[in-house]
């Protein structure tokens, strides 16, 4: 199978091949079927209007540079992959730092109480708390709440 051409719009890497976080995040997006172009035309950053090209995309895919994006790119590659800021952070962190974040940064204090009474659960505790938690929003959906 030929690889496309730089200028292609497929921006498709071969399987099997090791990719980086965030550079994952944007072949899921092409693979789901949203085009190079498509991600360009979405990614600005709505903080300062600064935007980024779909050669970017199909950069961090193909050929990852070796420097993680900054800020302005990171919020534009946000904007246009659809995800949190901090998800995007987080994933240019694995991939150009080695980190990865463990913290429940972003949650209040609620959340992380429950996280940690489930702390240390067995993987079968887990799995019905996920299974409770996840018919109650089924029947607040189905009631219209």
């Amino acid at each position: 199978m030929a690889a496309p051409a730089p200028t292609s719009d497929a921006g498709a890497q071969a399987p099997g091949s090791p990719l980086g976080a965030l550079s994952q995040l944007v072949q899921d997006a092409l693979v789901s079927g949203t085009s190079l172009r498509r991600l360009g035309e979405r990614a600005v950053d709505p903080e300062s209007g600064q935007a980024i090209s779909w050669q970017y995309f199909q950069k961090l895919v193909k050929n990852p540079p070796a420097s993680p994006p900054d800020p302005v790119q990171m919020r534009a590659l946000a904007a246009a992959l659809n995800k949190p800021y901090r998800r995007i952070q987080e994933a240019a962190a694995h991939q150009w730092l080695q980190y990865e974040a463990t913290e429940l940064a972003g949650y209040d204090e609620e959340v992380r109480i429950i996280v940690g009474h489930l702390a240390g659960k067995s993987k079968a505790e887990l799995m019905r708390w996920r299974y409770m938690i996840e018919a109650e929003e089924r029947a607040k959906r189905e009631a219209g709440e």
